[in-house]
């Protein structure tokens, strides 16, 4: 067992609808992170996948349980030093790539540098060693319209990591990928967990990335099940 820098313990969610009645999203969830490892959260649509992955990226609360991060507990941290949790410490990739369509892929990895406060001085140098390490030295100055899913997803793989974080959630990061392009982007995680010490935790539904990970949890209504 490696060094453990995240952990869920006893985790619920609950979510109140429109009539009244309560939705258990999430039901008494136990599970560790280790470091430099590439954890993957699997299982159907509806299983909880996104509300635990939201819950342990600081972006929503449990109901029940905490969540330890790097020795603390952040489920009881305020909205702004969650904020500056999430800015600094952490990463995040979606299935939407998110890119903002009038800048050119180097300017929005430098963006994403501005917003987590990197020295100025150093930013240009950073940029330009993540689009190398995602494969995309020769396409940093081109515009999302001009680039492919792949890339377009690289792109913002390189924009989760240039900041260096603790942390990279992703979120469903291959769903409207092709196959090829999908293990394309799953070994690009890998190689950076590898070469780089990086800790990743990813969802997704498909059954052909479990091989490449490092870690498997299996969600279904809500619950880890074996």
């Amino acid at each position: 067992m490696g060094e453990v820098i995240l952990s869920a313990q006893n985790v619920s969610r609950d979510f109140r609808i429109g009539d009244g009645s309560v939705v258990n999203a999430l039901k008494n969830i136990n599970i560790e992170i280790e470091k430099g490892k590439l954890t993957v959260l699997r299982g159907r649509s509806g299983s909880g996948k996104t509300t635990l992955i939201n819950i342990l990226g600081a972006l929503d609360k449990p109901t029940k349980g905490k969540v330890v991060f790097g020795g603390k507990d952040i489920t009881r941290f305020g909205e702004r030093r969650r904020d500056n949790l999430r800015r600094t410490q952490m990463a995040f990739v979606f299935q939407s790539v998110a890119l903002m369509s009038g800048l050119t892929a180097f300017q929005n990895v430098e963006f994403g540098l501005r917003l987590a406060g990197y020295p100025y001085s150093k930013r240009t140098a950073r940029v330009k060693r993540v689009m190398t390490d995602v494969g995309l030295d020769k396409r940093m100055h081109h515009r999302p319209a001009e680039m492919s899913g792949g890339e377009q997803q690289r792109t913002a793989i390189a924009r989760a990591i240039a900041h260096e974080p603790l942390l990279v959630f992703a979120d469903e990061p291959t769903a409207e990928l092709d196959t090829a392009t999908a293990l394309h982007i799953v070994r690009l995680f890998k190689e950076l967990v590898a070469k780089q010490d990086m800790t990743i935790v990813m969802t997704t539904h498909d059954p052909s990335m479990m091989d490449i990970a490092d870690k498997v949890y299996t969600l279904e209504d809500g619950e880890i099940i074996e």
